[in-house]
């Protein structure tokens, strides 16, 4: 499956806790990856400075849907399923 265009939801649902060029710290879930182009594509796309966890990120038709809003929620609902507790001690 090819990305599809004007999506990013990958690049903006999850948390990635690893470096990102430009976000030392990585990211929160929700908040988009700075790089993110105009057209919502990652501008580090292939380059060795792109997460491991963002090139093992793979499109399917489960992940992405019919539209982007059917992405967005289902990666919002994976980063919360797989969030750590906050109740745990």
């Amino acid at each position: 499956m090819i990305c599809r265009d004007n999506c990013g939801a990958c690049c903006i649902a999850p948390s990635i806790s690893s470096p990102i060029p430009g976000m030392p710290q990585g990211k929160p879930a929700g908040v988009p990856c700075i790089q993110l182009d105009e057209h919502w594509r990652c501008r580090i796309f292939g380059q060795p400075e792109r997460p491991a966890c963002c090139s093992g990120l793979q499109p399917s038709p489960d992940m992405c849907g019919q539209q982007r809003h059917q992405a967005l929620l289902w990666l919002t609902e994976l980063e919360r399923q797989t969030a750590p507790s906050r109740n745990k001690p």
